[in-house]
């Protein structure tokens, strides 16, 4: 009896000193609030309207963060205050995310980077660093093959450049579940289509039923100096394709951000922007 008062107390004071709380990489952390943008809005851009909105307008060094599947350009409220002390910041929704609207071309990644271009167009942007967060980050990597004079540099988070990546299972259901419900509220709260998340669903599932399918050979060619970070524990892809990935990309760095998962944005703001601080300041 004595031994399980002892191991009692001992759960508690540890639960107390925070000992036995989800770990991090589980967490799926409350968003702030973005901060007012100086300019935003919506424009044409291929065939739909492209949300984009600029903080820290006559900044310099610009700076695009693109955001992941199935969310919006509000996924940055940690990162954007931040990063706009020192930068120009510009975020977009994706098409067919938030408040850009979908379109009825196949939803590719190829097209969301013509739509990144046109915005850059659009803004007369001759040349921008990029921040990629999962598909941003892959935009981010297509814009850098195919299009090397307008990228300063580039950041990409748990990206992959192919099928190979992905995990056969993913190592916390619960969390992705836990996403897909605030998913699907943001998207009902912002989008001009507010009950269509289905089809952005069904849109995305068949976009990554084949893509990516970046080629080693492409990936050799990209000159902007680049960092491949990624969360310790990543649900979805594999450590070793970050490091694939990093390894192909000419003098790329990897990061990978301790107890943090592809959340890591959320899970270790203060962490993930001191990582792209370092790759935007170094000369």
């Amino acid at each position: 009896m004595k031994k399980i008062l002892v191991l009692l107390l001992t759960v508690v004071c540890l639960s107390a000193f925070g000992q036995t709380t989800v770990p991090l990489w589980k967490t799926l952390p409350e968003v702030p609030l973005m901060p007012r943008a100086d300019k935003s809005g919506l424009i044409p851009v291929n065939d739909i309207k492209l949300y984009y909105a600029i903080f820290n307008e006559h900044g310099k060094d610009p700076v695009i963060l693109l955001h992941g599947g199935f969310v919006s350009s509000d996924e940055w409220g940690f990162e954007v205050p931040l990063l706009a002390k020192t930068h120009q910041v510009i975020v977009v929704d994706s098409r067919g995310h938030g408040r850009s609207s979908l379109g009825d071309q196949p939803l590719s990644y190829e097209l969301m980077t013509s739509d990144v271009l046109q915005l850059m167009d659009y803004l007369k942007i001759g040349k921008a660093s990029i921040v990629g967060w999962s598909d941003g980050g892959i935009i981010g990597m297509i814009l850098a093959i195919k299009n090397p004079e307008r990228i300063s540099k580039l950041f990409t988070f748990g990206a992959n450049y192919n099928l190979s990546g992905y995990k056969e299972e993913t190592s916390d259901s619960t969390s992705g579940a836990r996403f897909m419900t605030r998913a699907t509220a943001n998207y009902r709260k912002l989008s001009p289509t507010p009950d269509d998340f289905g089809e952005l669903k069904k849109a995305l599932g068949k976009m990554y039923s084949t893509e990516p399918n970046l080629s080693p050979a492409a990936l050799k060619t990209i000159k902007a100096p680049t960092v491949i970070a990624c969360g310790q524990y990543d649900q979805f892809i594999k450590q070793e394709h970050f490091r694939e990935l990093a390894q192909l990309i000419p003098n790329a760095k990897l990061v990978i951000l301790p107890n943090v998962a592809h959340g890591g944005p959320l899970q270790d703001p203060a962490g993930f922007h001191q990582a792209v601080i370092n790759l935007l300041h170094k000369e």
